[in-house]
C-alpha cells in the first residue's frame, strides 16, 4: 500500500492524484491520502516536499510528480 501525503489548496497535489489515476489504469497503485496539516510531525517533515508518495516509509517521488517519474518510481 502506498501513502500520498498532501495538503489542501495544493495544485501539485491535485496534479499528483491525476497522474496516479492515469498510472493506475496500467499498474495497480492503491494508496491512502494523508493530509500533512492533520499531524504536526508530518507537517514539519513534508511541508517543503509535498506531494510525497511513499511506500514502506520510503519516499518514492515528491514535488512535481509526472507520469514517467511515477512509473519509474514504481519499478524500483
Amino acid at each position: 500500500m502506498y501513502t500520498l501525503y498532501t495538503r489542501s489548496n495544493c495544485p501539485l497535489c491535485d496534479e499528483a492524484k491525476l497522474m496516479i489515476a492515469l498510472v493506475n489504469e496500467e499498474v495497480p497503485l492503491p494508496y491512502t491520502e494523508v493530509d500533512i496539516e492533520s499531524d504536526e510531525a508530518l507537517h514539519e517533515k513534508y511541508m517543503m516536499m509535498i506531494p510525497v508518495l511513499e511506500k514502506n516509509n520510503r519516499v518514492l517521488v515528491y514535488g512535481n510528480i509526472g507520469y514517467v517519474e511515477l512509473l519509474e518510481a514504481l519499478e524500483t
